[in-house]
């Protein structure tokens, strides 16, 4: 059969991956959003449903110091002894930690923090021993991946911190991994930086310690040489066995909004790529170490179908599921009921680097969207905002009795069409494209066009962060009155 990357579309970047039965499960990380780390499943690799989110509590995941670059870091998830880990790091407070859960669609335990510096941290368990890897400084002060045992009840550390890699020569070692498979244990990492340089490295050894010998044709999977092709930025990857035996690898890459322009909006994605070992024992990974858009395999079987996402409304998702608020959420200021949604300002704006607004947004999932929602609102500011920092944004939006479109770029910010309208309920209109959003109202028939914006302005490029667009829904200003959103469509123009 033929699948389609990415296996999950928009901001979902640093996947990881674990296999329980027949089921897989993938974490993603999440950034200054709440609630943390989506916890998607899978029977086939390539339709992924999200069955939670991993940190749903604020005792899990303070958020009050995470700006547009903090928050959650790079997960990892992992299966054993009937028990699912999650471990990751929360660079804005806290550091290192894992959770923990007995039932995997159930709550997780509270963080059990690890005494080791560095990200993207792993666990690998062997023989009733648990270790810990991150890439960071072990303790004789050697940077690279570092390693030690840790007590997996209290994640006390057990041995000291060893460097057991420094790479395979490229800037920005991260995202480590080590497997056991058959005699070797390889150790699978990142480098070149999570952009147009990105790659995927390994190395492996007899010993968990090492030493570990490159394999001589690394990288094994990367993008960068692919130019005039869609699919860029190919690393941070984690394998799995399928229940065939298969191998395969999922990693973060991210979709140019054309083939000659470097930009991208929907933010960093998860992609599957075939892996296969030769008599050696060595792997490699896609088709001659790249990966495509398209795949064809017979690992999995023809009468898998893969279903891409039609529309999402209220009625089809869930609160705080697939819906996320910048930092922790003030819960007074939210209230859901009968395909409606109200949201009351807390005082902070869109602009706010540090303070988040009242805010409840989704994924851009695909570059080609028709979103519209009805808006009342009778105090303050409320409307759709294409989100990617407090210094990237637009809106269409309503206030004082008028609509508008607004457009934050860095210091510039500009708004237009203010349209008068009269009392009551007016439905916001965003076209999204490659290129371009469009923007417009209707009330009682009367349509305004309020413009467009480009795209690329809201780009990771220009905006130097590590998310995706996000599609919200805010109130800021006015006085504590709530603004009442209905009716909430965003539909897949690309199906």
């Amino acid at each position: 059969m033929k699948y389609r990357n990415p296996i999950i579309s928009g901001f979902y970047p640093d996947p990881s991956i674990c296999r329980a039965g027949d089921t897989y499960y993938l974490v993603t990380s999440s950034f200054q959003f709440f609630q943390g780390v989506p916890l998607f499943e899978s029977k086939d690799l390539i339709n992924w449903r999200q069955i939670g989110n991993v940190l749903t509590r604020n005792s899990q995941l303070p958020l009050s110091k995470a700006n547009s670059v903090g928050g959650i870091y790079a997960p990892t998830i992992r299966h054993h002894e009937g028990r699912f880990y999650m471990v990751t790091t929360n660079v804005s407070e806290g550091g290192n930690f894992y959770v923990w859960t007995d039932d995997i669609h159930g709550e997780w335990s509270d963080p059990i923090y690890v005494e080791q510096d560095g990200i993207d941290p792993s666990l690998y368990f062997e023989n009733g021993h648990a270790y810990f890897m991150s890439n960071g400084t072990d303790d004789n002060g050697i940077h690279g991946i570092v390693q030690c045992e840790i007590d997996i009840a209290t994640g006390k550390k057990l041995s000291s911190a060893k460097c057991i890699w420094q790479g395979a020569g490229g800037r920005f070692l991260e995202s480590p991994h080590m497997y056991k498979i058959g005699k070797y244990y390889y150790l699978m990492a990142s480098e070149g930086g999570t952009e147009y340089g990105h790659m995927v490295v390994y190395a492996r050894s007899e010993n968990l310690y090492g030493d570990f010998e490159n394999y001589a044709h690394n990288p094994v999977l990367t993008n960068r040489n692919l130019g005039g092709y869609l699919l860029q930025g190919c690393g941070h990857a984690d394998l799995v066995e399928d229940v065939s035996g298969n191998w395969w690898m999922v990693h973060l890459g991210f979709r140019q909004i054309d083939e000659w322009v470097m930009h991208h909006t929907t933010g960093r994605e998860v992609y599957l790529a075939p892996v296969t070992f030769d008599n050696d024992g060595w792997f490699t990974a896609g088709i001659d170490g790249t990966n495509r858009l398209e795949i064809e395999t017979d690992r999995i079987p023809d009468t898998v179908k893969q279903i891409s996402f039609d529309k999402i409304t209220f009625e089809n998702t869930t609160p705080w599921l697939e819906w996320s608020s910048i930092q922790n959420p003030i819960p007074e200021n939210y209230a859901f009921a009968d395909n409606r949604l109200k949201l009351r300002s807390n005082g902070n704006s869109l602009d706010d680097a540090q303070n988040a607004p009242t805010f409840y947004g989704i994924r851009q999932k695909e570059m080609n969207l028709h979103i519209e929602v009805n808006v009342n609102v009778s105090d303050g500011e409320a409307g759709i905002t294409l989100y990617m920092t407090p210094e990237q944004h637009y809106e269409i939006a309503v206030r004082d009795g008028a609509v508008f479109k607004r457009q934050r770029i860095g210091d510039l910010c500009v708004e237009s069409g203010n349209t008068e309208i009269h009392a009551g309920a007016v439905r916001l209109i965003v076209e999204t494209s490659n290129f371009v959003y469009t923007f417009k109202a209707v009330q009682d028939g009367n349509i305004f066009e309020l413009g467009s914006a480009q795209t690329k302005y809201l780009s990771t490029e220009v905006a130097g962060n590590f998310t995706g667009v996000m599609i919200g829904l805010y109130a800021q200003g006015g006085s504590r009155e709530f603004a009442e959103f209905a009716d909430f469509i965003c539909e897949n123009r690309e199906v």
